[in-house]
């Protein structure tokens, strides 16, 4: 939903029921497992390059299951976050409890380092707990996943916004850009000053994309405003994200956005008398008094499809990337923050998205520097948009190398 810098994507072509019991693992994260035998129904990218993942017809299969069938199946996940960070990881560990509720062992790992030998030594705890079905939930993951996948090939594995995939490791993410355009709308609405700040965490495509969606969404309905761009160079430090964000609404910006893992950006506009855009799931409470709504994702719909389709035996590498119209990314309700008529245009643009009447990066689209990128009215491909490394008009900000 992910990490790593631009240029080494480049270089390669191109989301709460409680554990049982718990443990402190051998690395510095912390390990837990849960074994209910509920049986009841939860509910709630691809080749070795840097192409887009192919957009699949899913959306969540019947997921009752008897227990005996749901325990050939033992999930684990290695987290780049804490369970209750507020953002990333929290939205992540909602689609281990939905397979949880499946009757599926599940085990976890947190706060896990984005290095190949942190990586292979979480992937290996768990394997060693049981698990023969393992999530990495974090960009900076792939390499160690990719070695792991290697050494294991009779254990699957699923990469959370990579792009490499084998027999037995899929990719996945959901195209929250869709969300983010729809955010923009409510920005642009909002914005008084015609400056809105963005907390951007790292200089990758995934965050690049979002940028310009956003923006694009702000354009859409206030031409005249900008988006200005501070990069933290970490998906989670809530004091940095923090920081990022005062800097910016010291420099007279009015709405926060961000592509963080923590409500540290949000807090810091409520904090200002500002107000803000979140990520990864609602989270109202963290600032009630500037949260305007959230581009989301529903992690439930891929873990708990992902994890049938294991149980009944028909798991098969793929490159899962889906969003509004299969419900794997929404935006979150609009509060009483926003500005009369917000809503009519978010459903607006909502209801062209999912029809297909609109993707936001139609052209004509412009860099920064004026330079025509996409003709008028031509639609970028998956690929162009999953590998986007340039900033449309209308942000500023400098891509970090």
């Amino acid at each position: 939903m992910k990490k790593k810098l631009l240029a080494a994507l480049m270089a390669a072509t191109c989301l709460l029921a409680g554990c049982s019991n718990g443990s402190t693992s051998s690395t510095t994260s912390t390990s837990r497992t849960t074994s209910e035998t509920s049986t009841s129904a939860a509910s709630t990218a691809e080749s070795k390059d840097a192409s887009a993942p192919e957009s699949a017809t899913s959306g969540t299969e019947s997921t009752a299951q008897t227990t005996s069938g749901a325990n050939t199946v033992v999930a684990g996940f290695v987290y780049i976050g804490k369970i209750d960070d507020g953002g990333y990881t929290q939205a992540h560990d909602a689609g281990r409890k939905a397979i949880e509720a499946m009757g599926v062992e599940t085990h976890y790992l947190e706060d896990v380092k984005e290095t190949v030998s942190d990586t292979e030594e979480a992937i290996r705890t768990l394997i060693e707990q049981g698990c023969n079905l393992i999530y990495t939930n974090s960009f900076g993951f792939m390499e160690g996943t990719v070695e792991m996948a290697k050494e294991y090939p009779d254990v699957k594995f699923a990469h959370c916004s990579g792009y490499q995939r084998a027999d037995n490791l899929s990719t996945y993410f959901g195209k929250v850009y869709q969300a983010r355009y729809l955010s923009g709308i409510v920005a642009g609405m909002k914005t008084k000053a015609n400056k809105i700040g963005y907390v951007a965490a790292k200089g990758i495509p995934e965050v690049i994309r979002g940028i310009n969606a956003f923006t694009l969404g702000v354009q859409s309905v206030n031409p005249d405003a900008t988006v200005e761009v501070r990069f933290t160079d970490t998906w989670y430090d809530p004091a940095v994200e923090k920081q990022a964000a005062i800097e910016l609404l010291n420099n007279g910006v009015d709405v926060i956005a961000q592509h963080q893992d923590t409500t540290a950006p949000q807090v810091a506009a409520q904090e200002k008398g500002a107000f803000c855009i979140g990520y990864n799931f609602p989270t109202s409470d963290a600032a009630p008094n500037a949260y305007l709504t959230a581009a989301c994702f529903n992690w439930p719909q891929f873990y708990t499809d992902d994890v049938q389709r294991a149980i009944d035996g028909t798991w098969s590498s793929r490159a899962y990337w889906e969003g509004l119209a299969s419900n794997m990314t929404y935006l979150d309700k609009l509060t009483d923050l926003c500005e009369e008529g917000t809503q009519e245009k978010v459903d607006e643009a909502q209801k062209k998205i999912i029809s297909g009447e609109l993707e936001p990066f139609t052209g004509p689209l412009y860099d920064q520097d004026g330079n025509l990128k996409v003709e008028d009215g031509v639609k970028m491909t998956d690929d162009e948009i999953w590998n986007m490394s340039w900033f449309v008009k209308g942000v500023v900000g400098t891509i970090p190398q």
